[in-house]
């Protein structure tokens, strides 16, 4: 994804935009009233993204790809679901069993990992989609529907988690940094919670928020004392962050649902320690509204994307607490390397073809695109086996 810019450079909404985002500001401006006039910033989040038929996930604009918001590292190249299902091929060789897909964006990264575990001779035996979003799930039938008969028919889509625990992969490609987050403002050595209010709107004009601090329940700022307890250093007064609970809650649910196999994470985050760094003082919110990224979730209601880099230390802490064992933890490159990056490149049909895979690979690699800033994690429950993604350099001592 873009690096943040500012509000300047976004584009217009288009009238049928503008329209969409009107309602859900009424939407959330008559919530807050319920409220008392104070709404907190996760549930805020949660409408925004996710209320019925209005939020950005549960209404029918394009998310992904050049008409779209974002770009996820399965559109950029097939490369990454290649390596990706060089790491399934390992756990599923171990275990047997199927995949799970929780938001699977267009379908690319599916139909890549099923063309590749073909090859490798190592299918699942189905390979099933969680998906909340309409037009996503639309899309991915449409993308999936090109597959041979003989991998189109594993694939399902599921409503809900399976009842049942299951065995193989579960993957989770950028989900857990859309889950709603809290947001803080540390003042005085204590936390105290940003929520959302209203802003000065003139009459007839769309509901518009600001943010707004005011003191924290008793668990959320035992939560943040906690938190920030573990720090190496002091947080700064004035020092604003976010902290996601529903994270230990969705780890737990995906726990139960794994009977033995790994769930595999991959999205942007850091260890803790990194995380709340103390130049790190407007925490890691971004948005996504036409492939640029900014930093003000109050404009672009309900048309733009809104999320939070992951906090993967309390990933791990989570997975602990679930009984699942934290397997692997380490940044993009470095699980892309180890899955057989290098080789994907070289086995390319012709020099032309071969360029443009080392182009597409440096964009996943380097620094300064996706390559440090993206992590995988590896969470596990009954495979003692070593996972050759973490081969090149784990990081799990970093959590």
């Amino acid at each position: 994804m873009t690096a943040s810019g500012p509000r300047s450079i976004l584009p217009p909404l288009s009238d049928a935009q503008a329209e969409h985002s009107r309602a859900v500001r009424a939407l959330i401006g008559a919530e807050l009233d319920a409220r008392g006039g104070w709404l907190s910033f996760e549930r805020f989040m949660d409408l925004a993204l996710y209320a019925p038929t209005l939020g950005y996930y549960s209404a029918g604009s394009t998310k992904l790809g050049a008409a779209g918001d974002f770009i996820t590292a399965p559109e950029i190249s097939t490369l990454f679901s290649r390596c990706l299902a060089a790491q399934c091929a390992e756990i599923l060789a171990a275990t047997g069993g199927e995949i799970l897909e929780l938001g699977a964006g267009s379908g690319r990264m599916a139909r890549d990992i099923l063309r590749t575990l073909e090859e490798l001779k190592v299918l699942p035996e189905r390979y099933a989609i969680l998906e909340v979003s309409a037009e996503l799930a639309e899309r991915q039938r449409e993308k999936l529907a090109n597959l041979p008969d003989s991998l189109r028919k594993r694939v399902v889509w599921l409503e809900r988690l399976p009842e049942r625990p299951m065995t193989g992969v579960m993957l989770a490609n950028e989900v857990a940094d859309a889950l709603p987050c809290r947001r803080f403002l540390w003042q005085w050595g204590a936390a105290l919670e940003l929520g959302v209010v209203r802003g000065a709107a003139e009459v007839g004009e769309p509901d518009t928020f600001r943010a707004e601090a005011r003191a924290a329940d008793p668990d959320f700022a035992q939560l943040c004392t906690t938190l920030t307890a573990e720090l190496p250093e002091p947080l700064p007064d004035g020092y604003e962050s976010e902290v996601c609970p529903r994270l230990d809650a969705w780890i737990a649910t995906l726990g139960e649902t794994l009977g033995r196999g790994a769930l595999l994470l991959t999205d942007y985050g850091l260890p803790r320690r990194h995380y709340y760094h103390p130049q790190r003082d407007r925490g890691t919110l971004r948005c996504h509204f036409r492939h640029l990224a900014h930093d003000d979730p109050y404009i672009n209601i309900g048309v733009q994307d809104i999320s939070a880099w992951v906090d993967f230390t309390r990933a791990a802490e989570a997975a602990l607490d679930a009984g699942l064992a934290v397997q692997g933890f380490t940044t993009q490159a470095a699980f892309l390397l180890s899955t057989g990056l290098a080789s994907a490149v070289s086995e390319g049909a012709d020099e032309k073809k071969r360029v443009r895979l080392a182009g597409e690979a440096r964009r996943l690699l380097m620094p300064s695109e996706m390559g440090e800033s993206f992590k995988v994690m590896a969470l596990t429950r009954g495979l003692a086996e070593p996972l050759r993604g973490f081969a090149v350099l784990d990081l799990r001592h970093l959590l």
